[in-house]
Formats: structure tokens, sequence, C-alpha cells
């Protein structure tokens, strides 16, 4: 088999991942990302036992158990660029020999579930609700330099999106659905709906401080579009990525979002805090049983 070059995957002094500085014992296969380096702990505060704690730059992992559940927690830090790399190097951890550097014959599914906050881009989803991403739009570049396919109904949605907000001068919008088999996992007290993921909080988000924006109707046109069933919940800057890079190397992944804000009725959440724990507790609770 073709070894991978030094160059290619970077494998630190201790046998870990370069980034995420992390061994593949390290790591379960269930993992939770966060945003934010100082959430993990918020998440691992909850678990029965920690095995593992490791740390570099912005990415910041815990493993442990809840019950008999074993999870782990990382950081990415903000945005697809990040994404990048930290999913590459999970699924290098499950998925490439580090000792020969090849591929392992028997494949690993992580399941891989985004903890994070998000806008509402709906005036019936209120700030401190959660939101489950049935499927992702990216308004980022990131998969357009990766070979992939869709679906037929990702084909679908994304044809109607591109006629629907035309923002052909400035990206190419890409498509990919959540894992079917999570996404049933979170119903109760749960909205469900289409995520569109923005490379940037301010003017990619439709956000005016001293700069005009290229395309001023962006939060009508998404908050317009709709597909059958489906319309576009909310946005964030994480999900289109961790969808398109997690189903292309067949993990399962779902993007759970606390509403921390609602562009349409121009609410903020009062405790945004407490709106994550929420979600980090019920998103525990169902791991758990499973």
């Amino acid at each position: 088999m073709n070894q991978i070059a030094a160059s290619e995957l970077i494998i630190n002094s201790r046998g870990a991942a370069y980034h995420v500085n992390c061994r593949p014992e390290e790591i379960a296969n269930t993992i939770l990302t966060v945003g934010d380096p100082d959430r993990v702990k918020e998440v691992s505060k909850h678990f029965d036992k920690i095995e593992f704690i490791n740390s570099h730059r912005e990415f910041v992992t815990h493993t442990g158990y809840v019950g008999n559940k074993r999870i782990s927690v990382t950081s990415t830090g903000i945005g697809p660029d990040n994404i990048d790399i930290v999913l590459n190097e999970l699924d290098a951890l499950v998925n490439i020999d580090f000792e020969t550097r090849t591929l392992k014959e028997n494949l690993t599914s992580l399941k891989i579930i985004r903890v994070g906050t998000s806008g509402s881009l709906q005036a019936a989803i209120p700030v401190d609700s959660i939101v489950a991403s049935t499927h992702a739009i990216g308004l980022d570049n990131l998969m357009h330099f990766y070979r992939f396919s869709n679906n037929d109904e990702e084909t679908s949605i994304l044809q109607a999106f591109a006629t629907h907000a035309q923002m052909d001068n400035i990206t190419k919008p890409y498509v990919f659905g959540a894992s079917p088999a999570l996404l049933k996992e979170f119903v109760a007290d749960i909205h469900h709906g289409i995520t569109v993921t923005c490379p940037g909080f301010y003017a990619p988000q439709g956000r005016v401080l001293r700069l005009g924006l290229a395309q001023p109707n962006l939060i009508d046109s998404l908050t317009s579009f709709s597909f059958g069933n489906h319309c576009i919940s909310n946005f964030e800057m994480e999900t289109s990525a961790i969808y398109g890079l997690g189903k292309t190397l067949g993990h399962h992944c779902l993007s759970l979002s606390a509403v921390v804000a609602n562009r349409i009725s121009k609410e903020f959440s009062k405790d945004g805090n407490a709106a994550v724990e929420n979600l980090i507790v019920k998103t525990l609770e169902v791991l758990g049983r499973g």
C-alpha cells in the first residue's frame, strides 16, 4: 500500500496528529465538536470519568465516559477552515495506521455531533431553542477543493437554492444532509431545518457595521427559501464543512445548535450560556441512552 508522506500527515514527537494533538487511542468513536475551547470543559464536567486531556493551539480534547458510553469532546475554533483540519485529523486517527502511514483495511465510521450556537432565520424559532440541521448549505468554498457526490435530494435542494438565492457573483453553494440515524435520535423539543454555513460573521451573515453589503437582501433571501417541507432555519459557521467532509469520509454527522440570536425579531438571548448548557445536557442524555 502507498505510504502517506510526512509532509501530508504530520505526526508529532509523541505519535499524535499535529493540530489536535491526540493519539489514536485517545479519542472515542463518538465525538462532540464545539467551537470555543472553553466549552470543552463545560461538556466534560458532565462526564463520570475523564481519561485523556489534550490541547494544542485552539484545539482542546477531553475523552471520558458518560455511564458506559465513551465520548470525546474537541474544540474546533471558528469556521470551515478549522473544520477541515479537525475532521481530517479525526478521520486519520481511526482510519490511518500511524506506524506504517498506510490506510487501514477496515475503516471506522465515527459519530460526530456539533454542539454549537447559531442565529435563527425564522420568527417561529425563538432564542434559547434548539435546532437540529437536516441539511447544510455551504456558502464557504471548502468542499469545492474535494471530490464529492450528492444524492438526488441534495442535488434538488441545491438547484432550488441556487435559483432562489442568485449568489453566483459571490459564491458557489454546496449542500449535504445529516446522518438520518443520528437525526432521528434528536426530535423531542427540537426544531429541524436547513442550516446555512457562512464564511464570516459580519457581511457573510448580513450584518452591517461600516462596510456595505454586496448581497444586501441576504437575510430575506435565506428566510424566504423553502423546498418541500424544508426551510432555512438558522445559520452559523461550521455545519456544511462537517456534513460535507464527514459524509464524504464515511462518518455519521449531526449539527445541533442553541439559538442565541433571532435575526428576524432582532432578539439576542438574555443568557446564552444557559441555552448552551441546556443543549449540552440534552445531547449527553440522548447519547448516554445509545
